[in-house]
């Protein structure tokens, strides 16, 4: 399929023309120096928008979102039993996601030819503790970016929704990084791929955008990963926080579609091509920062050639990194994205790996199967 839709090539998109360049990849890890930092400042570029228009229900979906998000709260201290010892070697494995068939071990190129149980132990505590981490850093993304939203959507009924989900994504950091402090007692800085595409979400002015990159990217890769993890642990306290966290993801991404079906049905066709673009990039970025490089640097392994080993995999035998795609392909096909001018984005995602899940279900139209609060409560 030749696509020659006026789009930007992968070295305007990426700053790398090949998608899977192990150099560039690390390169942008080794300028994040300042892994030890306390604040991070983002220039903001967004004009805060007051409506006048106090009509509720003018967008009826939006609003029994707004009323579902307001019964479906819930409170982090009271809800989760944090009194439950947590063996954090035994809480999760990471080999209930890889399969006994990854070849990581039994390839004679491959830097760690050999682990036995020992050495994957390690790892998947590693792993485990990483990816907690980057869901803590990857929600205080989603606070800020939210709290931008009721600044900047021009519907009322937006609006009112996106205040319940400032205070989802606040409760959201406090669970993962109480988690993190008092059963793992281990963490990781924020990876350099995520805090990059943080900050071009922020940095934008446009409103749509810190949906698209937040609501739809962002977040739909969490409810994927999240997904992934109640799965594969049989942690109590864990899998209870997982279920809670994962109800409010739920309505968080069909907030993105919703909002943002309207609105694309009134771009012009340059204008989308900007967005599909900025959902490959983001698809990228997300697919680098899984391939966890701090977890390599901090086991000792030789990180870029773990990195060409894990690239040069077909994406087909990586069922997890395609699974964490799993939500956002649908949604970028209801919202217009994958197929608008000559699919350009079917095609970018085809080269990824990731197309198979255009056709799972919408966010928009299962977010009601994750209301695991109300079924607690029913359940007395």
């Amino acid at each position: 399929m030749t696509v020659t839709d006026g789009h930007s090539s992968d070295s305007d998109i990426l700053g790398r023309s090949d998608v899977n360049d192990v150099d560039a990849i690390l390169e942008i890890c080794a300028a994040n120096t300042d892994v030890d930092e306390v604040e991070h400042l983002v220039a903001d570029n967004s004009d805060a928008m007051f409506t006048w228009n106090y009509e509720k229900g003018e967008r009826p979906k939006l609003e029994k979102l707004y009323e579902k998000a307001k019964t479906s709260q819930w409170n982090a201290e009271v809800d989760l039993d944090w009194s439950i010892d947590v063996d954090p070697y035994e809480a999760f494995s990471i080999m209930g996601e890889l399969g006994p068939e990854t070849g990581w071990t039994t390839e004679p190129d491959s830097p760690i030819y050999g682990w036995g149980d020992k050495e994957m132990r390690e790892f998947s505590y590693e792993s485990f503790s990483w990816r907690l981490s980057q869901f803590l850093h990857g929600e205080q993304g989603a606070l800020l970016c939210t709290a931008k939203i009721v600044e900047t959507v021009p519907f009322y009924d937006a609006k009112l929704y996106a205040s319940t989900q400032v205070m989802d994504e606040a409760r959201h950091v406090e669970v993962f990084a109480k988690y993190l402090d008092t059963k793992l007692e281990n963490s990781y800085p924020v990876n350099a791929h995520l805090r990059l595409l943080l900050d071009d979400i922020i940095n934008d002015s446009r409103w749509d955008m810190t949906y698209l990159g937040m609501q739809i990217m962002v977040e739909g890769l969490a409810l994927a990963a999240f997904g992934s993890m109640h799965k594969n642990t049989e942690e109590p306290l864990l899998k209870n926080l997982l279920r809670y966290v994962m109800s409010d993801e739920a309505r968080h991404v069909a907030f993105g579609v919703l909002s943002l079906q309207e609105y694309y049905q009134e771009l012009s066709q340059p204008e989308i091509r900007e967005r599909q673009e900025f959902a490959y990039e983001a698809a990228v970025r997300m697919r680098d920062r899984f391939l966890q490089q701090e977890v390599w640097d901090r086991l000792g392994v030789d990180v870029r050639q773990m990195m060409g080993l894990l690239l040069s995999h077909q994406p087909e035998e990586n069922v997890f990194q395609q699974l964490l795609f799993s939500k956002i392909v649908p949604n970028c096909k209801k919202l217009g994205l994958l197929d608008a001018g000559d699919g350009w984005l079917r095609t970018k995602f085809t080269e990824m790996g990731i197309i198979e899940y255009e056709d799972w279900v919408t966010t928009d139209d299962e977010y009601g199967a994750f209301d695991e609060v109300q079924r607690d409560r029913d359940a007395g």
